[in-house]
């Protein structure tokens, strides 16, 4: 395993950092005999963070710069690398030295015990540990994984990202994906070491609000997408019933109510209204049950297509 894996290092303008971070990587190498390879992938850098890299790591066969024409996130730098990678084991590693090369030999030692993803648990003071605490719990209760903390060092397996979709920002969910797919899932504590230079990619209320957005739409995407009838079916059936309680309400205050005494004082009332709102519920519950029904099938070829594409493999 020594050799067949890959490190991957997303970077974005983090030039101040590089020097520093090639040696380093290159000290760990020669240490633990690592035979692997590293993709640094400059993400539309403009600080010359590509350049300097490939400068510091001249000589290094298994250093390789990538690149992105334009800033498109960590989350497509790690499906670039991944794509250009052929070894088993891919680690994701980050550029600003938060934390040590000489993590990686643990990571790999541990996917050598038989996991799918290992994951670090941050050791250490750092500045967003309230953020993070409050979104790595909130996580955990939704999603159930067996790890404290989604957002850090991580290695994994490459068939882990086989039928896996990560669309923007979405790495920070690797571990959430793929424990939901059957991947075996760990951690391990790690040390987060003080940022050496330039500043955090990742910061500001915006950045929360995203963050926060993101979880509730990969909680909807594993809910939903393979039941899809629990929540169109659900909701039709509940218009449905809404549309029968108020159906039943204006029968009895169109036809019962005046047998059994009529109110001078009450004004007359008209009954068209409730007569639409009861067609419009009727309508909408019935078109969205059909509609569950139709995403039940879509699933189940979704599903199948999937077993015939695992079983060619």
């Amino acid at each position: 395993m020594r050799h067949d894996f890959t490190v991957i290092i997303p970077a974005f303008n983090e030039a101040p950092v590089i020097p520093d971070l090639i040696r380093e990587l290159r000290g760990t190498f020669e240490k633990y005999a690592l035979q692997g390879e590293i993709f640094l992938v400059d993400d539309g850098s403009t600080d010359g963070t590509a350049e300097l890299a490939e400068e510091e790591a001249e000589g290094w066969d298994c250093f390789r710069v990538l690149r992105h024409e334009s800033n498109l996130g960590k989350t497509e730098a790690l499906l670039t690398a991944a794509e250009a990678s052929t070894c088993t084991h891919l680690v994701l590693f980050d550029a600003d030295l938060q934390h040590s090369p000489e993590e990686i030999p643990r990571f790999l030692d541990k996917l050598e015990e038989g996991w799918d993803v290992v994951t670090g648990r941050k050791i250490g003071e750092y500045d967003k540990r309230v953020i993070s605490s409050v979104y790595n719990r909130l996580s955990r209760k939704i999603f159930d994984v067996p790890v404290s903390d989604l957002n850090s060092m991580k290695a994994f397996r490459r068939q882990t990202l086989d039928g896996l979709l990560l669309r923007h920002d979405w790495h920070r969910f690797l571990v959430v994906l793929a424990h939901a797919r059957g991947a075996r899932v760990t951690e391990i504590d790690i040390d987060l070491l003080p940022r050496r230079a330039g500043e955090s990619k990742f910061r500001g209320p915006v950045r929360i609000l995203v963050g926060l957005m993101d979880l509730i739409s990969v909680w909807f995407l594993l809910l939903f997408s393979r039941k899809p009838l629990l929540l169109f079916g659900g909701t039709g059936l509940a218009l449905a019933l809404l549309g029968v309680l108020v159906a039943s309400g204006t029968i009895y205050l169109r036809f019962l109510h005046p047998l059994f005494g009529f109110d001078p004082y009450l004004p007359p009332m008209g009954y068209r209204p409730l007569l639409y709102l009861i067609m419009l519920l009727e309508t909408l519950g019935f078109i969205l049950l059909g509609f569950g029904l139709v995403s039940e099938q879509v699933a189940q070829v979704r599903d199948e297509i999937e077993a015939i594409r695992k079983g060619t493999r």
